[in-house]
């Protein structure tokens, strides 16, 4: 009995200490890399479920033109979330940084001016996101058969922004400390609400696109709330009133300074995405809503090496920040390799069960067919991209948010967005007066095969090691 005891605490403890931060600066690298990965993809994976139940639950009850319609706002609402994205990165690293240092001045201050710029972030988005909204879809060319569901759609996933906004940034701060697992738990229990309300919305009260949007913003804002609670309970690690809640230039400046880059950084895969959508649009309804089935797949293959990227950041900030030089190297080369087996894994399982996956969205059999061809280009990319994600991680943890910068731009600006239009065009017939539609997707996959060489350059010249922005003598500072 002693003994049955003695095990049951052993476990409920070892269960407790998922729900707070993972030191990652001692023990073995590659153990405390995983620790830190797997409730964070799993987290991940439930947000990537917000847009792929709305493209279920639209395409099977309202329609491929609806399912069309949710795709092509994507690009448009991706674009503005660059505040976000930005304030989140930059957060996530000052707080890794701080915490390995065990500076609480430091990491208090930084949490509440993260949070003073979300606010101010959150309302820009929903004002100017509002009334940009129906411009860019004419811009862009969208067919009239679904540009005012589009603008729907939109409109109320930027006035309800505020859930995302603070929950990015709210998970990020958790992240940073090594807390991956309470986000999951909290985005898990949005998760199911969000299903359940868009089962509400659409089958119940038939309000199409825009119940899928209401339902998405509404579980957006608990997840939120959850973050900001669990927050608010780590008072052994931080101090959150609203005395840090107040502008602090430093800590304030260095969270844009550092989240800059990485906004640019989605601004510009937005805006590639949003200039490609443009050359989709032109192939007509069918290829559209087979992008958008391609993407919703993409998106869930994609996240084991978003995930691994970003506990890079959070493995090489911690360490900078407690000078535990040496267990980076050692981290970035475990953490690669084991993001490459699970790229491996991901990409024999879309070539295997693919067309299962793509009928999920939708009945239409020449529909599930042209995806998976599209799908079957782009599977081998998710190797690169397991690559690159991993030492930009790295990168970024350090405090050089610029070199991933300049790759995305040369990845985007200078390869994706041309290549998708050149061979396009150098494959137009009489038959195919708009080119290979394919060449849209494997000009994807080009850009990501040499962002990776790219990427491994100057990961290999080490420069980032300088980077670093934390002084762990500063106020509050030193190891404890």
């Amino acid at each position: 009995m002693k003994l049955l005891t003695a095990k049951l605490k052993k476990l409920l403890h070892a269960i407790s200490g998922l729900f707070g931060p993972v030191d990652m600066t001692v023990g073995t690298p590659w153990k405390k890399i995983v620790l830190f990965t797997v409730p964070m993809l799993l987290g991940n994976i439930a947000q990537q479920l917000y847009n792929t139940v709305d493209s279920i639950i639209v395409g099977k009850y309202v329609g491929d033109n609806a399912l069309a319609a949710v795709g092509s706002a994507g690009p448009i609402f991706n674009l503005l979330l660059v505040l976000y994205v930005g304030i989140s990165v930059g957060a996530g690293i000052m707080v890794s940084q701080f915490f390995g240092a065990r500076n609480r001045e430091g990491l208090s201050y930084t949490i509440g001016n993260s949070i003073l710029l979300t606010l101010f972030a959150s309302i820009f988005v929903a004002v100017f996101g509002s009334l940009a909204t129906r411009p860019l879809l004419q811009m862009l060319n969208t067919p009239d058969t679904i540009i005012d569901w589009c603008a729907s759609y939109l409109y109320i996933l930027f006035i309800g922004g505020v859930g995302l906004a603070f929950y990015n940034i709210l998970s990020g701060i958790l992240r940073g400390l090594g807390d991956s697992v309470s986000a999951l738990v909290y985005l898990l229990i949005a998760c199911i609400l969000n299903v359940f309300l868009d089962l509400l919305f659409v089958i119940q009260f038939h309000m199409g696109v825009s119940g899928v949007a209401l339902a998405t913003s509404i579980a957006q804002i608990v997840s939120a709330l959850l973050c900001g609670l669990r927050l608010y309970k780590m008072k052994d690690l931080f101090d959150m009133n609203l005395h840090y809640v107040k502008w602090k230039r430093r800590y304030g400046m260095n969270v844009i300074r550092l989240g800059i880059p990485s906004g640019v950084t989605q601004a510009i895969m937005s805006m590639s995405m949003i200039v490609v959508q443009s050359l989709t649009n032109s192939f007509g309804e069918m290829f559209i809503a087979a992008n958008v089935i391609v993407m919703r797949v993409d998106g869930f293959a994609m996240m084991p090496n978003f995930s691994f990227g970003t506990a890079m950041t959070t493995y090489a900030g911690q360490n900078l920040g407690a000078k535990a030089y040496d267990r980076i190297k050692t981290g970035a080369k475990q953490g690669t390799i084991i993001a490459l087996g699970v790229a491996a894994v991901i990409t024999g399982s879309i070539l295997l069960v693919g067309r299962q996956l793509m009928g999920i969205f939708t009945e239409t059999e020449e529909l599930v067919e042209l995806s998976m061809h599209l799908m079957q280009i782009l599977a081998v990319g998710y190797l690169a991209m397991a690559v690159l994600q991993c030492l930009s991680g790295i990168m970024r943890g350090a405090g050089d948010t610029m070199t991933p910068m300049w790759i995305a731009i040369v990845q985007t600006v200078v390869l994706r967005v041309p290549l998708a239009y050149l061979l396009c065009f150098l494959s137009t017939t009489p038959e195919l007066p708009n080119g290979r539609q394919e060449y849209v997707i494997f000009s994807m996959l080009i850009s990501w095969v040499i962002g990776m060489l790219l990427t491994i350059f100057f990961y290999s010249r080490g420069k980032w090691r300088t980077k670093m922005l934390v002084d762990p003598e500063q106020s509050g500072g030193g190891r404890r």
